[in-house]
């Protein structure tokens, strides 16, 4: 079997959770005897030499909709269905998040794909986008699509909105390393050492959580690159923060394994998350977690993790003493090798493979 894996033209150079989940699973799906080739969605691909593709981010839906207007192939999607709506609408700044308030979601996100393209971040792959629109063009992958593999029950309810009958599905943990993320419980942590890793900019919310943490008696360090187009952000998170806050940039996994083995508690305070593979990655280092309440990640942690509203420093700060405070135990620990390991994800999506061509 031979897959062709489409994503994002910015797959490598702004990486994200989908980066660490597209490599992975390639990796641990090659072992499996399948034969996958990443490409990126402004790269020719010989349709003719796969006998399936699969798509991520169904929230670029133009990126999808120019390769599936050209073959004849079926395909999967991984939807990695991120809502923006609040933090675009509510806490977006200047002229975009005065423009934005007026808008509905999807006006949103068809205005920001022009934008990209406008700014030359993004090419134009199909001219089809520009008249059918954001939601009318992702009901069409919906239409077309064999299957989807989404990361979670509530990511596949969620695409009910777009009005389109919906294919079968197969669920696909978000996952991590095992050999990478391995806790050694004889060493001692820092329980002031509080991390959030994750890419800097509004959507992840580092700056409220600088104001709920400054001058605690936590340390904070904040560790991953800027978003490219948000460094006014960042500079605003830099000037905000007080002593007790650091600022470490994007580290490699090993590297990140050494901080999540000495920090205590690890905090994602995202206006949305899938899942957070951060979290995910800490919990299985021994980290007590926190995490947003918005997005589908209740279904990952359930009530092993203490859940903040991103709107909230006082939240954060209380979510992070109610960790700190919590008695660790091994629950979340356990799940994660059993239930949320690239290995996992990998099999099923194998399964689901199988089943798309067997059709």
């Amino acid at each position: 079997m031979k897959v062709a894996v489409i994503t994002r033209s910015t797959l490598y150079t702004v990486k994200g959770g989908d980066t660490f989940q597209i490599i992975n699973t390639a990796q641990q799906l090659k072992g499996l005897g399948i034969d996958v080739d990443i490409k990126l969605t402004n790269q020719p691909v010989q349709y003719e030499q796969y006998d399936l593709l699969h798509f991520f981010n169904i929230v670029r839906p133009a990126d999808i909709v120019s390769h599936i207007n050209q073959s004849n192939k079926p395909f999967v999607v991984s939807p990695n269905l991120v809502n923006y709506h609040e933090y675009d609408q509510v806490y977006r700044k200047g002229l975009a998040g005065h423009l934005f308030r007026f808008l509905s979601p999807n006006r949103i996100e068809y205005i920001k794909t022009i934008a990209r393209w406008v700014q030359g971040n993004d090419i134009l792959a199909t001219s089809s986008y520009l008249w059918q629109g954001h939601k009318r063009s992702i009901k069409k992958i919906l239409q077309q699509a064999a299957h989807i593999l989404p990361n979670s029950k509530m990511e596949y309810d969620q695409l009910a909105e777009y009005g389109a009958p919906l294919p079968g599905y197969t669920l696909i943990p978000n996952g991590i390393d095992p050999s990478l993320f391995t806790w050694n419980n004889s060493l001692p942590k820092d329980p002031g050492l509080v991390l959030c890793v994750a890419r800097i900019e509004g959507l992840k919310n580092q700056l409220n959580l600088i104001k709920a943490l400054n001058n605690t008696r936590y340390r904070l360090v904040v560790i991953g690159n800027p978003a490219p187009n948000q460094l006014n952000y960042y500079s605003a998170c830099r000037k905000q923060a007080a002593a007790n806050i650091s600022f470490i940039n994007q580290l490699p996994q090993e590297a990140l394994a050494n901080w999540y083995q000495k920090a205590a508690i690890h905090i994602l305070p995202s206006w949305f998350e899938t899942c957070g593979l951060s979290t995910l990655e800490a919990a299985a280092m021994g980290c007590q977690v926190v995490i947003t309440d918005k997005g589908y990640t209740r279904e990952y942690f359930g009530n092993e993790a203490a859940y903040c509203d991103p709107a909230s420093p006082q939240s954060m700060l209380a979510a992070v003493e109610k960790a700190a405070s919590t008695t660790g135990t091994d629950t979340l620990r356990k799940k994660i090798f059993e239930q949320y390991t690239w290995q996992q994800a990998a099999s099923k999506t194998a399964a689901a493979y199988k089943q798309v061509l067997q059709q």
